[in-house]
């Protein structure tokens, strides 16, 4: 595996059964980490077709992590019915920590990134545009284009302890 991608699902605080088959883990709101239908290793061949679609042009060597939630998402003033937790949050740094060891993973902007950093940096993929994570409720200070370094920071962090 040669990077992680962050997502959040656009959904409930709960995973639902689509959510499963497009990541290979999820972090409900109260931080419980469930496993989608495919492992991060059936993403080393996505030519077979049995693999987790997490992200357009991406997922080849990818693991996708999602949180549930931010179903209604409209910006930092309307965050919809479902925010993201700190909870959540907390647990999900801490979970791709455990990924990033496992896996070898160097924590970069080049291996662990969120979609919506993916898209940017690969225009002409269908993850162009993709928003998330551009907003982190439980840390509402964290402006837009500094997600992803707070994200790899926190993943940083748990690497240490």
């Amino acid at each position: 595996m040669k990077r992680i991608i962050i997502h959040w699902t656009a959904g409930t605080g709960s995973p639902n059964s689509v959510d499963k088959q497009h990541y290979h883990y999820l972090i409900d709101s109260k931080g419980k980490i469930h496993n989608g239908i495919f492992t991060p290793e059936d993403n080393l061949n996505c030519y077979d077709g049995r693999y987790a679609a997490h992200t357009g042009g991406g997922n080849t060597g990818s693991i996708g992590v999602a949180m549930c939630g931010m179903c209604g998402f409209k910006g930092a003033d309307n965050v919809g019915k479902y925010p993201l937790t700190r909870v959540q949050c907390e647990s999900m740094f801490k979970f791709v920590a455990e990924l990033a060891k496992k896996y070898a993973i160097a924590v970069t902007s080049n291996n662990v990134m969120t979609h919506y950093e993916f898209g940017l940096k690969n225009p002409k993929t269908s993850s162009a545009g993709k928003i998330d994570i551009i907003h982190l409720p439980p840390f509402p200070g964290v402006p837009k284009d500094k997600i992803g370094d707070f994200i790899r920071n926190k993943i940083r962090w748990y690497l240490g302890k």
